[in-house]
């Protein structure tokens, strides 16, 4: 009798009304006019009795989302959203509210879908632009999110200090500290006491190592929220930034904060620095876990597995001796492609090359990916990527590689990244290598630098950060593991079918002979040598990952086969990594 269990997902319906329901069976609007008075009750029980004679009624949906919301309960409240919505597409309340939630997690596709949509339904209302801004700035596409918070600005009449705070945090990551930190004092003298607002103005000043500054705000937060979670971890970060990693970990552990996803993993990188490892991994733990239970979304296995499988199968030799490649430009900066899976090291291949006058800092640009969506439009193929290029055999379509060329570099050109004097500029977009058989037809020529790093170390650190790159793979250590021998694999096939540009760097030659391997680098890009790259840690840009902090300190070795001390908790994915471990030349001691 499955049609009596109440629904997995918590909402309190029975499946059959819920994750379960059969949209073609719902009556017609005009027809449920006689269950509202049941519904202006405002009870549980008379919401549920409401969705169970009517499962599509729109306000009792929404009423029982904002009962869901309130109780925290993150799955549930999110499938009676996203039900809104799929009903009535046009929804604009209920659409911000999913956007919303699908931000806090961390789906930043989906979520961008439907801040796309908001500002289709109200294309002069500041809210959906303000939320088109959040979901850019999050994707780390700020000169177009930069571009909707202006919209928000412009339409708004008078500024709205949260926009001015939320544009500041876009101009931050964009490296233009000093106007942001003119905004957020605007924001302040508006609106002096909002959180949000005065811990995002923190974390500028302690990403641009103005630490003073920094506790000089917390105290502001601390005197507003005393013991609130986000200020305490904000400031174990400026501790630790200070080389106090004993009085961070000490703040997160005696605090009378509710620990997070956020913080536990703070805490638990805390901890690994000062040698406890179990504990530390403990804490890493036990922040996957809660990060899961809050509606995280897991790893996509089938999904990334399919394109995986697609992609070798498309990109073959036999294929790829009839597919053409695009022409080089010499009218623009080219881009150097610094690929790897997250965490092993590129972050600090790109602080080190960006020093050099000849190239410029392009950090994690979506623009590959993106091409992959749009490309069947683009090519006018029912088929979708890769089978979409099989249109370049098409006459009407030979020049085609062109026209994506020039869409990669227009949206370059545009985000600002471009230097005077730079002939090249990065593209660090983490797990790019998935698409390097489409790099290879549209940049012939271009430089893609593969970073590697001892596998154990990179699920490691994986796992002691929140991700969302990889299919969403880094929600568990197994899931880590699975999706890094899965990419291995990829790019060992397309190392044998393509003839690409491709040098292999690894991450423990560049901490144990750095100027050997800044020269092999700027070599292979064929620019002059520099010393000055091996002062990466005097570079000023605002790095826009999770290793911004790390690549502001002298090269350490520190993190060298951390790996070592946390052989026994990594045993479950050992046998996964052992062929690849063997494969890309490193052992385990």
């Amino acid at each position: 009798m499955p049609d009596l269990f109440l629904c997995e997902c918590g909402s309190g319906l029975r499946r059959v009304r819920c994750c379960g329901l059969d949209v073609a069976t719902l009556s017609p609007v005009e027809a449920l006019a006689p269950l509202l008075p049941l519904l202006e009750q405002g009870t549980e029980a008379a919401i549920l009795a409401v969705l169970e004679l009517a499962p599509g009624y729109e306000d009792a949906l929404i009423a029982l989302y904002r009962l869901r919301r309130h109780e925290k309960n993150t799955i549930a409240a999110q499938t009676l959203i996203r039900r809104v919505v799929a009903l009535n597409p046009n929804h604009f309340w209920a659409t911000n509210e999913l956007t919303l939630l699908l931000l806090a997690q961390g789906a930043l596709g989906e979520a961008e879908r439907h801040a796309r949509n908001a500002v289709r339904i109200a294309p002069q209302n500041p809210q959906a632009h303000n939320l088109m801004g959040l979901v850019l700035t999050e994707a780390n596409r700020p000169v177009v999110g930069e571009y909707h918070y202006r919209r928000v600005l412009a339409l708004a009449g008078a500024p709205p200090p949260i926009t001015l705070a939320n544009l500041a945090w876009n101009l931050k990551t964009q490296g233009l500290i000093g106007e942001a930190r003119g905004l957020y004092q605007q924001s302040m003298a508006l609106q002096p006491d909002v959180l949000q607002t005065i811990l995002g103005f923190a974390k500028m000043e302690e990403a641009d190592r103005n630490f003073a500054a920094a506790l000089a705000l917390l105290d502001q937060a601390a005197a507003l929220h005393p013991g609130h979670a986000s200020v305490q971890l904000t400031r174990a970060t400026v501790l630790a930034r200070q080389q106090q990693p004993a009085a961070a970990l000490k703040l997160l552990q005696g605090g009378e904060a509710d620990l997070g996803p956020a913080e536990l993993s703070e805490q638990g990188r805390l901890l690994d620095r000062l040698g406890r490892h179990d504990e530390a991994f403990a804490a890493f733990d036990a922040a996957k876990r809660q990060a899961i239970a809050r509606g995280a979304p897991t790893y996509a296995a089938g999904a990334a597995a399919e394109l995986a499988g697609r992609l070798k199968n498309f990109f073959n030799a036999r294929r790829l001796e009839t597919l053409p490649v695009a022409g080089a430009r010499a009218d623009t900066p080219q881009p150097v492609f610094i690929t790897g899976f997250p965490r092993s090291g590129t972050t600090l291949v790109e602080q080190t090359l960006s020093v050099h006058e000849q190239i410029a800092a392009g950090d994690e640009l979506p623009f590959i990916e993106d091409l992959t969506q749009i490309m069947p439009r683009l090519l006018g193929s029912p088929l979708a990527y890769p089978e979409a290029l099989a249109e370049l055999w098409m006459g009407d379509q030979r020049d085609a590689l062109d026209d994506l060329r020039d869409h990669y570099l227009n949206r370059a050109a545009k985000s600002g990244i471009f230097r005077p004097g730079a002939a090249y500029f990065t593209d660090k977009m983490p797990l790019n290598e998935t698409h390097l058989g489409l790099i290879a037809r549209l940049f012939p020529n271009a430089p893609v630098i593969h970073v590697i790093r001892h596998p154990l170390d990179v699920v490691l650190s994986v796992y002691a950060n929140h991700l969302t790159h990889g299919f969403c793979c880094a929600a568990q250590l197994e899931t880590i593991a699975h999706h890094y021998a899965l990419i291995a694999d990829l790019v060992a096939h397309y190392a044998q079918a393509l003839d690409a540009r491709l040098l292999t760097v690894r991450y423990e030659d560049m901490v144990a002979d750095q100027d050997a391997t800044i020269r092999r680098l700027l070599a292979f890009i064929g620019v002059p040598y520099d010393p000055r790259c091996r002062d990466f840690q005097r570079n000023r840009r605002y790095a826009r990952t999770a290793s911004y902090a790390q690549v502001t300190e002298k090269l350490y070795d520190r993190s060298r086969y951390r790996y070592r001390a946390y052989r026994a908790h990594l045993k479950p994915v050992i046998a996964v990594l052992r062929p690849v471990i063997a494969s890309l030349g490193y052992d385990i001691d």
